[in-house]
């Protein structure tokens, strides 16, 4: 009777990883669970710590992308601000200017 192969998603093997490193889980414990043989083990992670700064690499890029998008708006925030505070100096002045020419100031 010949026993089928079972695959694991990206996704499990890095549960599997997680349950070694964080939970101390010892390896021969994860292999006889999993049905796996420690060497195959060894190339999960192997794979997982030479390809791991790809996961920084990402946020990276992606916080650039979202910086990036965010720059002209915030340009176009801040160009409004400046025209907001110019006019409303104008009409202070004019009414600092009305004040005087009533005598109220």
């Amino acid at each position: 009777m010949s026993q089928q192969r079972r695959h694991f998603t990206p996704e499990q093997k890095v549960a599997i990883l997680r349950e070694q490193l964080l939970d101390t889980v010892p390896i021969s414990d994860l292999c006889e669970k999993y049905g796996r043989a420690v060497n195959l083990f060894d190339n999960w992670q192997q794979a997982f710590f030479e390809n791991g700064h790809a996961a920084f690499t990402a946020h990276d890029q992606r916080r650039k992308r979202d910086t990036d998008a965010k720059d002209p708006k915030i340009a176009d925030l801040e160009a409004k601000l400046l025209r907001k505070h110019a006019v409303l100096s104008e009409l202070m002045e004019e009414h600092v200017q009305l004040k005087k020419e009533l005598g109220e100031l």
